[in-house]
């Protein structure tokens, strides 16, 4: 049984005003930091995303804890970074390289149902739970979403990467909805996320967690949302996939159905609506067309580099925090269970979420430095997307990224180089040697597994 000790304090900050808020937590699935228009984007149309942001704050430094999907998701939900979890790899990823001088770290295929999840903290501070979406942290029963806290569960089956004849299971494996090729993926789970939305108990408060399929692989629209895309593609001459930017119309979409259904429901004011991705875009060609491009961010998903981990990030709360606002300091995704337990008042020991900072006080002040200190990446595998083994850790402007391969040590200034074009480890040896330490200090706290060395 998990023994969940929670520190309660007297609710201060934001909730001296207010009760405890309803809080949808949605994550896109491999959307990149530059594809939505409120970042920059010129031709993806993102209107309901794009309201969020003009309503809320929008992040411009926030990060994964991975550049894979289920160490960022286990990250988001626990509050421990992927390492400590042993948890470093999507579910099936087994790639390989023979040339390679080492072999993939040992790691854990699945998120251990004694690990306490950001859902059964809420549901025992009196929040109804639902999860609608793509789970991708263990299939047996006992790690099931309705193991790990949620009430309410619809999670993608069969066909995962299909976005028709799907299969849907209804809060057990012995319910399942199938798709007979009519309900688009995404129009499906919105629908259910709008259920949940209807269903639940207006004197208690919601968490409701839709981490979306979309814009994942395989590149698969509805006909309907294409035909514009593909008539302005070569008068806007821009090169882009319009069959990916038909996909996040949809998911656009999705959210602009949700807000809606809070709007009807008179729960705007009191519900925090949180819009987020698991990690980078795919920016080379994987299981057809490259879907988008990540530039002027170095590399994508599957790679240390900023285009695999920075993330976009928007927060709203009409009524509650400033509209129109623009957060730059740095957050991360383990961030996500403290601040949330922080801001309904229940602030938790720091052991329980060692790898989580609470960034409450940017919900109020966007605008203020907050000093993160130190975040890490570690990933030890080989990705789909050509990502080798490596770590990375930010202090301050100052990354370092380290290749478990050869030992080589790139040194960027993201403040100046966002695109990590310029390794300075030659020219500022001392700060490398800071960072290096910093890296491999924490991988020895955390007990990270490392890349097996190959026999000579």
């Amino acid at each position: 049984m998990k023994q969940l000790l929670f520190l309660l304090l007297l609710p201060m900050g934001i909730m001296a005003q207010s009760p405890r808020p309803n809080i949808v937590l949605i994550v896109a699935d491999d959307l990149g930091y530059t594809d939505l228009s409120c970042y920059g984007h010129k031709r993806h149309q993102t209107p309901f995303i794009d309201s969020l942001a003009r309503k809320g704050i929008r992040f411009t430094q926030a990060y994964a804890a991975s550049p894979v999907c289920s160490p960022s998701r286990a990250a988001i939900l626990t509050g421990k970074h992927p390492a400590r979890l042993q948890l470093t790899n999507f579910l099936g990823g087994l790639r390989t390289d023979s040339l390679s001088p080492v072999d993939p770290a040992p790691w854990r295929q699945y998120l251990p149902s004694s690990e306490v999840t950001l859902a059964e903290r809420l549901r025992t501070l009196g929040y109804q739970t639902g999860m609608v979406g793509k789970w991708h942290l263990g299939g047996a029963d006992s790690l099931a979403p309705w193991s790990q806290g949620f009430g309410y569960t619809r999670v993608i089956g069969r066909n995962g990467l299909d976005y028709y004849k799907y299969g849907i299971y209804e809060d057990s494996y012995k319910t399942e909805f199938r798709d007979n090729g009519q309900a688009y993926l995404t129009d499906k789970l919105t629908d259910y996320a709008v259920d949940f939305i209807q269903q639940a108990d207006r004197q208690k408060p919601f968490f409701l967690y839709v981490p979306y399929s979309a814009p994942h692989v395989m590149i698969i629209p509805r006909a309907d949302k294409l035909n514009k895309y593909l008539m302005n593609y070569n008068k806007w001459g821009e090169d882009y996939n319009p069959y990916y930017a038909a996909m996040l119309e949809s998911l656009d979409d999705g959210v602009g159905r949700i807000v809606a259904k809070l709007n009807e429901l008179g729960l705007t004011k009191n519900t925090l609506v949180i819009f987020t991705s698991d990690n980078g875009g795919v920016g080379l060609p994987e299981l057809g067309p490259t879907p988008t491009n990540l530039a002027p961010l170095r590399k994508w998903k599957g790679h240390v580099y900023e285009g695999g981990i920075r993330v976009p990030l928007v927060v709203s709360w009409p009524g509650t925090i400033p509209q129109n606002q623009t957060a730059t300091s740095y957050v991360i995704n383990t961030d996500f269970t403290p601040t949330l337990l922080d801001l309904i008042g229940h602030p938790i020991p720091t052991q329980e979420t060692p790898d989580g900072r609470s960034f409450r006080t940017l919900l109020t002040n966007p605008t203020d430095s907050l000093n993160r200190g130190a975040i890490f990446w570690h990933y030890p595998h080989f990705s789909n997307q050509l990502g080798r083994p490596a770590g990375a850790v930010r202090l301050g402007d100052w990354k370092l990224v380290e290749s478990y391969e050869t030992g080589q040590r790139e040194l960027f200034n993201l403040r100046n180089d966002l695109s990590e074009s310029h390794d300075l480890s030659q020219n500022n040896t001392a700060k490398t040697a800071e960072l290096a330490k910093l890296l491999r200090n924490w991988r020895q706290e955390v007990g990270a597994s490392m890349p097996v060395r190959k026999a000579k």
